[in-house]
């Protein structure tokens, strides 16, 4: 391959036809493959991708990267992303009590909301932050990585910060995780969180991580 991948190796939670993989998406098809003797994590374009090539995302990905948010670009090619492997399980699976469930949650939502205010910042919308489960990965220390940026826009209004602090506080993980004991004040963060949206400050945000009691 053009990008130096000397071996493929076939594991992962996810199958197709009985192969298992990193993971599936509407874009490409994620593997482990061996680069240099190291291993990757190596994305490739579907045929019935709805897009021509990976070189946006790749763009965008280099642009995360750049916050020191998501896998590390390794290589990029028109139909294929090499990006550094990280160590971790889906969100959902480390809610479910998966090895570094551990780490509390306020650990990992303030690794991840800190993240999130960087691509903020920079004006790049994920895009699926609010249905995070498989976009998010937790690693055994604690450390989070969101992956996955082929929705990820630099024209769409960013809500990256805004989306995935409903998601910890509305959507299924909030009854695995018994988000209430750090959520409380509902009324009081969604003001914050409003007040955040409205302004994208520095100050508005860490209002809100002050409110959650993270800072």
């Amino acid at each position: 391959m053009s990008i130096g991948v000397t071996a493929i190796c076939f594991t992962g939670h996810t199958t197709i036809g009985g192969i298992p993989i990193l993971g599936k998406g509407c874009v490409g098809i994620v593997t482990q493959a061996i680069i240099e003797g190291k291993p990757v994590a190596v994305k490739m374009r579907r045929l019935d991708a709805d897009r021509p090539s990976m070189e946006e995302e790749a763009r965008l990905l280099r642009l995360a990267n750049a916050v020191n948010v998501g896998p590390r670009l390794v290589a990029a090619t028109r139909n294929l992303l090499a990006m550094e492997l990280f160590d971790g399980v889906p969100l959902f699976r480390w809610a479910e009590g998966s090895p570094g469930r551990n780490m509390s949650l306020k650990q990992v939502l303030s690794d991840l909301l800190d993240a999130c205010f960087r691509l903020d910042a920079v004006g790049l919308d994920h895009g699926e932050l609010s249905h995070a489960p498989k976009n998010v990965l937790v690693g055994l220390t604690g450390k989070t990585c969101i992956v996955d940026f082929e929705s990820a826009s630099m024209v769409r209004r960013v809500a990256n910060v805004t989306s995935l602090l409903q998601y910890f506080m509305f959507g299924r993980i909030s009854r695995s995780l018994h988000t209430s004991r750090v959520f409380h004040e509902k009324r009081r963060i969604l003001n914050d969180l409003s007040r955040y949206k409205e302004e994208g400050s520095i100050d508005s945000y860490r209002n809100l991580l002050h409110t959650l009691n993270l800072r």
